[in-house]
């Protein structure tokens, strides 16, 4: 199953679109997240009463977690406009040059996949990042010379899933750098709530609840499966989302009473059964389920290891006995001699 048809995905998709109807528009209505909140509320105060456009922010995390909506919640706050764009749409650094010259003093650029920038991109940024001037090179050569355009102060909001890829000269230009975690269980169920009474959804606290537990404390995933569970109450039931209502339209969806869909437990699965559990290399079981490496360890395994169900070992990755538990396969004893890592996971 391709990354982008998997409900659980926190990767974005067309029809989520609809979402953004249903996002905060102020850090008072933000639902969980409660020390990236406490902390951004302190930020903009602080430049507010100094007179200044607020640092440079940079938001990492794994996807649906809401760094879009906290970038548009700022501009919000500081009443600024936001100019939207990515990392991979940036090709050349001249693209960069004309964003840059159009944005107003106070303005917020906020830049997603901010770690896919071109190096020649990224040399651009530096200089109009720290002193807020923009250097172009004229000519080519011995005659080439160089033009120095200073730019009104504004904000540069950055967002990525993939940290450790972030060039270190930019990531320190930013000032403020915030982590979003996963959603807490309770946050998620308000989340549920208020998005249910936005689209016109009848739901019970149990029904919500539910759809809570399954959404892998990710807001996008949960309003995804929010969607169709309502599509499920209006076509088979009285329209009113219960328990027992959320529980077979989740089931039908195929996912499990942690969130875990196919694809999860196959990779759980394969490592048990073919693999004894492991420890096994990522790159095998890549090659097993037929997946890219990379897209497993940034999309599969930080739910599954948040869980439980995976442990990181020096010698690659194994099911621990909360995965064996959940899939129904018995635990076995670790033999005579077996390493440390082995008797580890007991």
């Amino acid at each position: 199953m391709a990354e982008e048809q998997r409900v659980v995905s926190g990767k974005p998709r067309k029809s989520d679109r609809e979402n953004i109807a249903l996002r905060p528009s102020r850090l008072a209505e933000m639902l969980g997240q409660d020390r990236v909140r406490e902390n951004l509320s302190i930020l903009i105060e602080a430049a507010a009463a100094r007179g200044e456009p607020i640092d440079h922010v940079l938001f990492y995390g794994p996807p649906g977690l809401g760094k879009t909506s906290l970038a548009y919640v700022i501009a919000n706050e500081v009443g600024s406009n936001i100019r939207i764009t990515a990392g991979p749409a940036i090709e050349r650094a001249g693209d960069l040059a004309a964003i840059l010259t159009h944005l107003k003093k106070g303005d917020i650029l906020f830049i997603d996949e901010v770690h896919r920038l071109g190096k020649a991109v990224e040399e651009i940024l530096y200089p109009a990042m720290e002193d807020f001037v923009l250097d172009i090179i004229i000519g080519k050569g011995p005659a080439a010379k160089t033009l120095r355009l200073n730019l009104p102060r504004f904000t540069v909001i950055g967002a990525t899933t993939r940290l450790a890829l972030l060039a270190a000269p930019l990531r320190d230009r930013f000032g403020a750098r915030f982590r979003l975690d996963f959603y807490e269980e309770a946050a998620m169920e308000r989340i549920i709530l208020r998005a249910a009474a936005m689209l016109g959804a009848e739901i019970s606290a149990e029904g919500a609840s539910e759809i809570a537990r399954r959404a892998r404390g990710t807001p996008r995933v949960g309003l995804r499966l929010l969607r169709r569970v309502r599509d499920y109450a209006e076509a088979r039931a009285d329209g009113l989302i219960t328990l027992p209502v959320a529980e077979d339209a989740l089931a039908l969806m195929e996912i499990d009473a942690l969130g875990l869909d196919e694809i999860d437990r196959r990779i759980l699965s394969i490592i048990i059964e073919k693999f004894s559990g492991g420890p096994v290399g990522l790159e095998t079981i890549a090659a097993a389920i037929s997946e890219d490496s990379a897209t497993i360890m940034d999309v599969y395994e930080p739910y599954l290891i948040q869980l439980g169900f995976i442990d990181r070992t020096p010698r690659g990755r194994a099911c621990t006995k909360h995965a064996y538990k959940h899939l129904n396969i018995a635990y076995p004893e670790a033999p005579a001699g077996a390493d440390e890592d082995q008797r580890r996971l007991i």
